[in-house]
């Protein structure tokens, strides 16, 4: 077994645990939160069972997309793992608008909450969810990345939960609740825009990030024995991965070079993470302009 199918195996472990922790969490809060009588403990619990739901998703579509290329899918399922990145980050953007929507009113009317029950359940939170951050965190795809974003979320959610309770068990600031509900809330939103906006540049195949286009053109050019160029794309297959096409016009007595000439670009491609290149060789500018958009 490869070491990139080691990590794709363990990163679908420790996506599967983390659903079963946020699902089984979330029932618990549901019920303590109703003993507690606790309106932001049931509040987060919500919050939670829809976490379950979008980690379940994620660890369904990273699993999937470890299955290898066939006359379906000819790149593979690789891709799959960011529609488990778009219904998360979906999710994520959904539930702090949600947040938001509901801490507005109570900053103007703050009710009493139960400090004792807060202050002790808060403590169970941070390390069940500061685990899950932890796992996620270890991961390198976008699928992790968003599910580690729940994760410190919730942790954060939690940490305030905290600070909340032992500032109004000496006083009777009940307004400090909704505050953090709304900073926290605002921080994943700013944290979460741009990786949705990431993911869906993969998704409609923009130059992946960190690539010079302009400058990997000319280095093409330069190379001896190539004239001109057609149909370039580069391209990401899964946020990690890239692939890469062209068509190279050369001389008719260099086709002969032709080997060496891929070679050469395919050097230029080295540290640009290309796990999928073709390279056509043609030696009629007529031909190069059929190739060309």
């Amino acid at each position: 077994m490869t070491h990139k199918h080691e990590h794709q195996n363990q990163s679908i472990k420790n996506i599967r645990l983390v659903f079963f922790l946020n699902l089984i969490f979330s029932l618990l809060e549901f019920v303590f939160g109703t003993f507690l009588n606790s309106a932001a403990i049931i509040s987060d619990a919500v919050h939670d069972l829809g976490d379950s739901i979008s980690v379940g998703l994620s660890w369904f579509f990273q699993k999937f997309s470890t299955k290898e290329s066939n006359d379906k899918f000819s790149f593979g399922y690789q891709r799959f793992s960011l529609i488990g990145a778009l219904i998360t980050a979906v999710v994520l953007l959904i539930g702090s608008a949600a947040v938001i929507y509901r801490s507005i009113p109570i900053l103007f009317n703050p009710q009493p909450v139960n400090t004792t029950g807060m202050f002790w359940f808060s403590f169970i939170a941070i390390g069940v969810n500061g685990y899950a951050a932890w796992l996620m965190h270890k991961g390198s795809s976008k699928n992790e990345n968003f599910l580690n974003l729940h994760m410190l979320e919730d942790v954060l959610g939690w940490v305030g939960i905290l600070i909340v309770s032992i500032v109004i068990r000496f006083t009777d600031f009940y307004i400090l609740d909704p505050i953090f509900s709304l900073l926290i809330a605002v921080y994943i939103l700013i944290q979460a825009l741009p990786k949705f906006y990431n993911t869906l540049m993969v998704f409609l195949e923009r130059v992946p990030e960190g690539v010079d286009i302009n400058s990997l053109e000319q280095n093409i050019l330069a190379i001896n024995g190539v004239k001109d160029f057609s149909h370039f794309h580069i391209w990401s297959l899964d946020g990690e991965t890239n692939a890469f096409s062209v068509t190279l016009l050369v001389p008719e007595e260099t086709i002969s070079e032709g080997s060496r000439i891929k070679k050469d670009v395919r050097h230029l491609l080295d540290d640009l993470n290309v796990t999928h290149s073709t390279i056509e060789l043609v030696t009629d500018e007529k031909d190069l302009q059929k190739h060309a958009h």
